[in-house]
């Protein structure tokens, strides 16, 4: 069996999966899964699926604006709600479990919009590919019952971005995006003036063509992670020197390169 037919095979099977379900509120950050399995739930059930989307202080605003704008264009009913994460008693103290305390909280909201909306199901996107790192926010999944079609019909991170690529979805070669509290080291308070910081500082990378990338923040320090063939930009001392100033000007004491390049997953 070729590759593109095995790929065929998988979608049928989520479309099978999501026409059983009947109806359902996809929690949809705007990345590339979620916006996949949206797409896929809106040709299965048309009118039957709303996206619910949260406002968050670790969401950056363009995600924000880039998931409203893909609901727009497909014709999707949106849901927005706000998510007060720094008030969720132990989320801002960053421990272990950040993303199982802020994931359960706010599958909640999904749930109860799913409720509200008469949505028999809440779906949302990890695929395959997530049972193999550090993903405490599954636990949250499980335990409220929540649907993850993309992994039911074995769908890969890549396959979701081939389908994407063949449906002419702006989120095909999208980023990997993680909420911006996964750039704080676990153990370190998490709050609004240092995900600001973040947030600004990663505008100022995309603004400047990176695609892939992280700042970590370590106390008031900024970690720069870009991919290996990109790191030779910085020896530029002119863009040096700019990035260095512009972060300092956001709040950050020190600005460091990680010689070690982007790579998911450093803060686990």
């Amino acid at each position: 069996m070729t590759e593109n037919a095995e790929i065929d095979l998988k979608y049928r099977k989520l479309i099978r999966i999501l026409k059983e379900m009947g109806s359902a509120a996809v929690a949809f950050s705007g990345g590339v899964d979620s916006a996949l399995l949206l797409y896929a739930a809106h040709e299965a059930l048309s009118d039957g699926v709303i996206a619910v989307t949260a406002k968050a202080h670790v969401f950056p605003q363009r995600e924000f604006e880039e998931a409203a704008a893909f609901c727009m264009k497909e014709g999707i009913r949106q849901e927005v709600f706000l998510l007060k994460e720094l008030e969720i008693e132990g989320f801002s103290e960053n421990p272990k479990n950040r993303c199982y305390i802020c994931k359960k909280q706010m599958l909640k909201h999904v749930t109860a919009i799913a409720e509200k909306c008469g949505c028999k199901y809440v779906a949302e996107g990890s695929n395959t590919d997530d049972l193999g790192d550090y993903r405490p926010g599954l636990k949250a999944v499980s335990e409220l019952g929540i649907r993850s079609p993309l992994r039911e019909a074995d769908l890969s991170k890549q396959e979701i971005r081939l389908l994407s690529k063949r449906f002419g979805l702006p989120t095909w070669e999208k980023p990997s995006f993680a909420c911006l509290a996964s750039r704080f080291v676990y153990g370190e308070t998490i709050t609004e003036e240092k995900l600001q910081m973040v947030e600004r500082a990663e505008a100022l990378l995309s603004e400047n063509g990176f695609r892939q990338f992280r700042v970590r923040i370590h106390g008031t320090s900024a970690r720069i992670e870009v991919l290996s063939e990109e790191i030779n930009r910085f020896f530029e001392k002119e863009f040096r020197e700019e990035i260095a100033k512009r972060l300092l000007e956001y709040g950050f004491s020190h600005v460091s390169l990680d010689l070690q390049g982007y790579r998911t997953g450093s803060m686990n």
